[in-house]
């Protein structure tokens, strides 16, 4: 199968870097308003999953159970990256959750920014699984096995009753049959799934539009997390990273995952966006994005700049000197 292209990287003129790739806009009726690719290409969420994931432990009373700030609970949706205020969060949610950190299914890991990281290494403290970058979200799923009076052993199992009501949801808010959603393992250890890509898009314009989520409980649930989402928006990755750039635009809910999958939605302009980077590549997130806002038109262009001082469309060395450019196909 062909991809087209959709981004290319030059140095002094010079092709150096060529992206593939599929991009999906559905509008309000989730009709393909644009694509470049097949958008029925099946696609792992991987972390842009998160959201949906975070569905099941939402739909229980963990917030007020355990005290829980919205800061915290932000953490369920979130891959954060290590910054002293994740520290912090982190362990505020085990305390409050009473868990056994080795229960975590989730590796040991040192923080991922790389400040925090080399601080943590030159303080001779050993990695830990609390440290991941889903630990957040392994909290979610064990604070819910608490709510519920499930074992947390073998939360991580698909046939588990909490990743079958995730498969629930999923199929719920992508409009997939169950039967017809793709399983796979994620980083973390936990299942992750695939479907069309302009499923993917739909999943996450029933954030914007969660009137479309017949279900009350998922519908509560979803609006929920979105607010959380844009209140806290350096907890769900960290500061200076596409995540809070977009989430702090209230307008917007986005969620990256690994392997260049990236979901966003436009609350008043009632479209959602999703695309994957074959090359599997972060890098290009911010300009891509950006690049789809202008076509677009979006007006928040204070985002758009944000988007931009993330990742300009030129190539600078390693002494801040323009070397080369990123172009992108629309």
């Amino acid at each position: 199968m062909e991809y087209p292209v959709i981004a290319e990287e030059f140095r002094n003129h010079q092709l150096e870097n060529v992206h593939q790739g599929v991009i999906c806009i559905v509008n309000e009726n989730k009709e393909v308003i644009y694509q470049k690719g097949d958008s029925n290409q099946p696609i792992f969420y991987r972390s842009a999953m998160k959201p949906i994931q975070a569905i099941p432990v939402f739909t229980t009373d963990i917030i007020n159970k355990y005290n829980l700030t919205d800061e915290e609970a932000a953490l369920f949706m979130a891959s954060q990256r290590g910054e002293k205020y994740h520290q912090e969060a982190l362990i505020r949610v085990k305390e409050k959750l009473d868990i056994v950190e080795d229960h975590l299914v989730c590796a040991s890991s040192y923080p991922l920014n790389e400040a925090p990281k080399m601080e943590y290494i030159l303080a001779k403290k050993p990695k830990r699984r609390l440290l991941h970058n889903c630990a957040g979200k392994h909290l979610g799923f064990m604070g819910y096995t608490k709510v519920k009076g499930l074992s947390q052993e073998g939360y991580e199992r698909p046939d588990n009753p909490l990743q079958k009501k995730v498969l629930h949801y999923l199929s719920e808010l992508s409009e997939v049959p169950i039967n017809e959603i793709k399983l796979g393992t994620d980083g973390c250890g936990v299942p992750v799934h695939a479907v069309p890509l302009k499923n993917m898009a739909i999943s996450y314009l029933k954030f914007v539009r969660p009137e479309l989520i017949e279900d009350q409980v998922a519908r509560d649930a979803v609006i929920n997390i979105g607010e959380i989402m844009n209140a806290h928006p350096n907890i769900i990755a960290s500061h200076d990273f596409i995540c809070s750039v977009l989430l702090k635009d209230r307008n917007i809910i986005a969620k990256g995952g690994a392997q260049g999958v990236y979901c966003l939605a436009l609350r008043e302009e009632k479209i959602s966006i999703a695309l994957k980077v074959l090359s599997g590549t972060e890098l290009i997130w911010p300009l891509l994005v950006a690049e789809i806002l202008k076509k677009l038109n979006y007006q928040n262009e204070e985002t758009i700049h944000a988007l931009l001082q993330l990742k300009p469309d030129t190539i600078l060395n390693d002494d801040g000197v323009v070397v080369g450019k990123t172009k992108i196909h629309l």
